[in-house]
């Protein structure tokens, strides 16, 4: 099986970094049919989503199901250096946890 999180971390020029996250989910919104049975799909999405850099958080984000299929993250810090632990970590509405971590480069 595939990650279920993918993260790079990147020092660019001066004090940002950027971090580029990409969560392989299918982000069920309970609205969709099964085209074979017709019958709804049950809804799975992510719902909480953490970001630490050396273990202080810098994001906090609640999503609904309105977030698409395998959802992209990326955003820019600053005060990481090369050699920092950047994590993240997630929680979708069926209580199934993901986390997956990288080091900035």
């Amino acid at each position: 099986m595939a990650e279920q999180i993918q993260i790079r971390a990147r020092k660019q020029s001066g004090d940002i970094t950027e971090v580029k996250i990409l969560l392989v989910h299918d982000m069920e919104t309970g609205l969709r049919k099964d085209p074979k049975t017709k019958n709804l799909i049950p809804a799975h999405f992510i719902k909480h989503v953490n970001v630490t850099l050396n273990s202080k958080t810098v994001l906090v984000a609640q999503w609904s199901s309105g977030v698409s299929k395998n959802p992209f993250l990326g955003l820019r810090l600053t005060g990481a250096n090369a050699g920092d632990f950047v994590a993240i970590s997630a929680v979708d509405n069926l209580g199934m946890k993901y986390e997956h971590n990288a080091i900035v480069v």
